[in-house]
């Protein structure tokens, strides 16, 4: 179980750190405002968790009976794919879904899952997550975009669509 959760959760999270970075880099006043208030390191992770990603897919599920979806018969046994990201954009629940934002108001998002199927790497992650961004904002406060945004390039040969490389300047 300890493998498993080294290992299963090694290459999602450094995709979600390589984003988050370029998520609070490219995004104006998000750097300056976790600088500014070490506080909302929470906020920055569950928004980076949220935040658009270049995936797709979806996760592999298999309908456990009959049923019907906005008119298209799925039948128990055939695969689905959830795709939590596009979960994660419903308009309904997050406010201007496709922008990133320290200040968005909590709301639960689907990145992990929900019920049985539940990430059990969740906390963990989170973790990760916290500690590297909390000390990123306090030992480079200056960091900044090395490149445009548009000169980045996303490793295709990567399950979970991760950045090659994200150049920064402090």
């Amino acid at each position: 179980m300890g493998m498993f959760l080294l290992f299963a959760g090694h290459e999602t999270t450094v995709t979600a750190i390589g984003l988050g970075a370029l998520w609070l880099l490219a995004t104006p006043g998000q750097w300056q405002a976790l600088v500014a208030d070490p506080t909302r390191i929470d906020a920055a992770v569950e928004e980076i968790l949220r935040a658009p990603g270049p995936g797709g897919g979806g996760i592999p599920r298999s309908a456990r009976t009959d049923l019907d979806i906005a008119g298209v018969r799925v039948r128990e046994g055939d695969l689905v794919l959830l795709d939590t990201g596009a979960a994660n954009h419903d308009a309904s629940v997050f406010a201007d879904p496709d922008r990133f934002d320290l200040d968005r108001p909590a709301a639960p998002h689907l990145t992990f899952g929900h019920g049985a199927r539940y990430c059990i790497g969740a906390p963990l992650a989170r973790i990760e997550l916290r500690a590297v961004f909390s000390q990123l904002a306090a030992r480079f406060p200056a960091l900044r975009m090395g490149c445009p945004v548009e000169e980045l390039t996303f490793d295709p040969h990567v399950l979970t669509g991760g950045l090659v490389s994200l150049p920064v300047t402090w």
